[in-house]
């Protein structure tokens, strides 16, 4: 049996002894997913699909119904166009309990779309429209800040981001960056807002020149307590107080791998907002993304705290 550590205050949060809020900022898209026996090889080339599904996805999107299936309160800031696109999104984020007060429908805006091709083996190739939407922030409710426990966005808002964080930093409340591929100048003006980082290894590799954990020295200069990239199935590394730390992945039958990464997030989100340490934390939300692993879907398999809890205990 594992040794999990002291994740009690999780257990206190299925319980709902605990009360914890957590706010996820950014991107919002509307997933189609073509499932194929193999992605694509060449330059020019047809394929057969054998199944079709459309679904809500998004990096902070995903994240907000992470922390919500495993049973903590979310609210989800963003926007989208008001078009059949971004109802849809709207009612899943309904259906799975997020707050959508501030998630903004504009009238002369396009929604995010995203193509996914997933694999007999779970990888996945993806085309994304970004949306178009206005940048402006003066609507967002920064009062409402002050409940959370802490806050998580991704860099495809950036002037949103450094909104909340710095509301969030003045608060005294985590701030949680979700590191995916961006340009160099958004993190340069990110980073030294936010306490948790979580890169990608594309992400880290593009932005400090490596993923290589040698790479996490060239970012002290921002001041983030922890600076990580996680690695898919050879787990995760993290440097804390001037030392590098390692997280193994949990073992699983990975059916799709879509949406690991913001389940992680947002497992981590809700950690960080319940108190818990960087170590246990990281165990944590490595569990809750290798359990959606095993199910298709970017949000499907997303596992309750305590199934979560449960799932660690018979790990090794």
């Amino acid at each position: 049996m594992a040794d999990i550590g002291d994740l009690s205050a999780l257990a206190d949060v299925a319980s709902k002894a605990r009360p914890v809020h957590v706010i996820c900022l950014g991107l919002s898209a509307l997933d189609q997913v073509w499932r194929v026996d193999r992605l694509f090889a060449g330059q020019s080339e047809k394929i057969k699909a054998v199944g079709y599904g459309t679904l809500g996805g998004g990096m902070a999107a995903n994240a907000a119904v992470a922390v919500a299936k495993l049973g903590a309160s979310v609210a989800f800031w963003g926007r989208a166009g008001n078009d059949a696109a971004g109802h849809e999104m709207r009612s899943a984020f309904v259906t799975e309990g997020v707050d959508v007060e501030n998630f903004r429908l504009f009238a002369d805006g396009r929604s995010s779309v995203s193509g996914i091709i997933v694999d007999s083996s779970g990888e996945r190739q993806i085309v994304n429209f970004r949306g178009l939407y206005p940048e402006a922030t003066d609507w967002l409710p920064l009062e409402a800040v002050a409940r959370a426990s802490s806050v998580l966005a991704d860099p495809r808002w950036v002037e949103g981001a450094a909104t909340l964080f710095r509301e969030a930093r003045a608060r005294g409340i985590p701030t949680l960056l979700d590191g995916d591929m961006a340009d160099a100048e958004v993190f340069e003006r990110l980073l030294p807002l936010t306490d948790h980082a979580i890169f990608s290894e594309p992400a880290l590799a593009s932005f400090a020149g490596s993923a290589e954990d040698e790479s996490f020295a060239a970012l002290a200069r921002f001041g983030c307590r922890v600076i990580a990239v996680t690695r898919g199935e050879e787990g995760m590394s993290w440097h804390e107080n001037g030392h590098v730390h390692r997280q193994a992945a949990y073992a699983v039958d990975v059916v799709d791998t879509t949406g690991a990464g913001d389940v992680f997030h947002g497992a981590y989100a809700l950690a960080i907002g319940v108190g818990l340490n960087v170590r246990d934390a990281m165990a944590f939300s490595a569990a809750a993304a290798a359990m959606k692993c095993g199910h298709a879907g970017g949000r499907n398999g997303i596992p309750t705290i305590n199934q979560c809890l449960a799932f660690m205990r018979t790990k090794p």
